[in-house]
């Protein structure tokens, strides 16, 4: 016997809202099975959209990668340097406090860096090199500028090589963090004022801080 109670009516998304929530949804996927792993059918259900929604707003999947990923992290970014080239201080003390801002920042976009790694190592297709993210340039940039301008003559350590192996280090100690600081190893501030020795001890290969 047919029910006499009406249907409720499904509300009619608009285009903004599909759009939020198929870059939502791929972010989701890509940052839980990388860019090889995760599929646009996946997406699809995950945003409860169809999939040719999606490719009516995005021309391929590597597309949606760059809209999803690339894109963010990079504004993400560009954010995060504006806003430390505001701090004040000196010396160690102005270094520490940038280092502990910058894991703090990747520690809050933790799993769209290593997204974006990952694809970079298995599918470099999908990122057109990690050299476009603009706001990571800047901040090498800022970097080897500031090590310039503190050091008189040819330093031994290239500035633009300092900035970049110093970026990784402190990349690499949070992205394998869970590998490499057991339970019971040391603390939270032992572990990031460990690093951020390891970071300023480096630099100094090129003259105090």
């Amino acid at each position: 016997m047919a029910s006499s109670e009406p249907q409720a009516k499904r509300r009619r998304r608009s285009s903004a809202e599909v759009a939020d929530r198929i870059l939502e949804a791929a972010a989701d996927e890509f940052e839980r099975y990388g860019y090889a792993g995760a599929t646009t059918a996946a997406i699809a259900r995950r945003a409860d959209v169809t999939e040719a929604q999606i490719f009516r707003l995005h021309a391929s999947k590597q597309d949606l990668f760059r809209a999803a990923i690339f894109t963010p992290l990079n504004r993400h970014f560009a954010a995060f340097q504006a806003r430390s080239s505001t701090a004040s201080g000196e010396g160690r003390d102005l270094a520490r406090a940038y280092i502990g801002e910058l894991l703090d920042f990747m520690a809050g976009h933790s799993r769209m860096f290593l997204s974006l790694v990952v694809a970079h190592a298995y599918s470099p297709e999908a990122t057109g090199g990690i050299d476009a993210l603009d706001g990571l340039q800047d901040y090498f940039g800022k970097g080897e500028a500031m090590s310039r301008a503190r050091i008189e003559g040819d330093p031994p350590i290239a500035p633009e090589l300092m900035v970049r192996v110093s970026f990784a280090a402190v990349l690499a100690n949070l992205m394998f963090r869970d590998w490499l600081f057991p339970p019971g190893l040391a603390s939270d501030a032992e572990i990031r004022d460990a690093i951020a020795a390891f970071v300023i001890q480096g630099i100094e290969a090129n003259g105090p801080v």
